[in-house]
């Protein structure tokens, strides 16, 4: 028996990984690295540096977790997975948009990239949640 892979998730799930990767190495070569020469008190660094780490650590479970689906016989079982994902990550550019107009919208079009990466990978998420129905409608008939 062929195995189907849903292709939509595993683009995702590199993505994702790729992204978690450029995210800790960015971090630590530029903005974490000049932390430690302001004036900012150590406990407010700590914060920004776990808060970033998060971020980091985020998008490496939900790479391996869309790498695993990829390959998932039943795609019908993680449709809400997929649903969830797509959530947190409209969250996620919701609140960098909303804290970025509110506390410096001249910087706007710095989150730009981040921005479109994020809307980009929730159409790919739904296009593969799409394509997961398809192909279990197709076993299902099969």
């Amino acid at each position: 028996m062929k195995t189907k892979k849903n292709y939509y998730f595993l683009v995702a799930g590199i993505i994702f990984l790729v992204s978690a990767v450029t995210h800790a190495l960015n971090g630590n070569l530029t903005l974490l690295a000049e932390m430690g020469t302001t004036s900012l008190d150590v406990s407010s660094q700590t914060v920004f540096r776990y808060v970033w780490h998060i971020i980091t650590a985020e998008n490496l479970i939900f790479g391996v977790a869309l790498l695993l689906m990829a390959f998932a016989k039943d795609q019908v079982k993680i449709r809400y997975t997929v649903w969830l994902i797509a959530t947190v990550l409209l969250t996620r550019w919701l609140v960098i948009l909303l804290f970025t107009l509110t506390y410096d919208p001249s910087v706007l079009t710095g989150s730009l990239i981040d921005g479109v990466v994020i809307i980009l990978l929730v159409v790919v998420l739904l296009l593969g949640n799409k394509a997961g129905r398809r192909k279990e409608k197709s076993r299902l008939t099969d």
